[in-house]
């Protein structure tokens, strides 16, 4: 699995689509078996027992593709605050497993782990 992460309309599906060759239809914002790349993993997670169920199927994907929601303003509402920190966990977890991350800003890619 490859983790790819970076912040709001960096380049980071465009990047995704030219260096590893996938098109529109090979990815999803569903966790669904049938696409082999995830787009927009903050969206599809709340809370730290959402990460523990998807986690497993999150490691048979070829690509996750999660935008940065770690930085910036802490969020005032407690749910927000939540999600916040389990979609930062569970970038940690994938990352460690990954055998690939890669940072978009600005369209550049940076990879950390290879």
């Amino acid at each position: 699995m490859i983790l790819v992460v970076g912040g709001l309309a960096s380049g980071k599906r465009s990047y995704v689509k030219s260096e590893y060759g996938f098109s529109d239809e090979q990815i999803s914002s569903s966790i669904s078996e049938n696409f082999p790349v995830l787009f927009d993993l903050q969206e599809i997670i709340n809370t730290d027992e959402d990460s523990e169920r998807i986690f497993p199927a999150l490691l048979n994907k070829r690509v996750v593709i999660c935008t940065d929601i770690g930085c910036g303003i802490v969020p005032l509402d407690p749910a927000e605050r939540e999600k916040r920190e389990a979609v930062g966990r569970l970038c940690i977890r994938l990352a460690r497993e990954a055998e690939r991350v890669v940072r978009i800003h600005c369209g550049l890619p940076q990879i950390l782990k290879d």
